[in-house]
């Protein structure tokens, strides 16, 4: 036969917080406080282990992507002339604002 051991998990929520939950669990139908509230953080719980699996899907992506952000590559060649091309767009664009504001006025 199996054991099943009961853990526990204190809290401390004032009273305002504590009303607000036990009355979402009286409209939901929960039997208990207790059975309201670990009902949905257990569901909120899987929730964020799944989108975070969606984005990131093994430890070894989770690894790669906070190494990418902890030490970031130097930009190559093609980025920097990127960078160079986006500035001469914007620059051109503040060019062409300025003279539709000129004409406007």
């Amino acid at each position: 036969m199996a054991i099943t051991i009961n853990d526990r998990i204190d809290v401390r929520i004032n009273k305002e917080q504590k009303e607000l939950i036990k009355y979402a669990a009286e409209l939901s139908g929960f039997k208990s406080l207790s059975e309201f509230i670990v009902y949905h953080v257990q569901a909120q719980a899987h929730k964020i282990i799944k989108d975070s699996n969606i984005i990131l899907s093994s430890m070894q992506d989770k690894r790669i992507f906070l190494e990418a952000l902890l030490n970031p590559a130097e930009p190559n060649a093609a980025l920097k002339q990127a960078r160079l091309n986006y500035q001469k767009f914007k620059s051109a664009q503040g060019d062409e604002n300025t003279t539709i504001r000129k004409k406007t006025r």
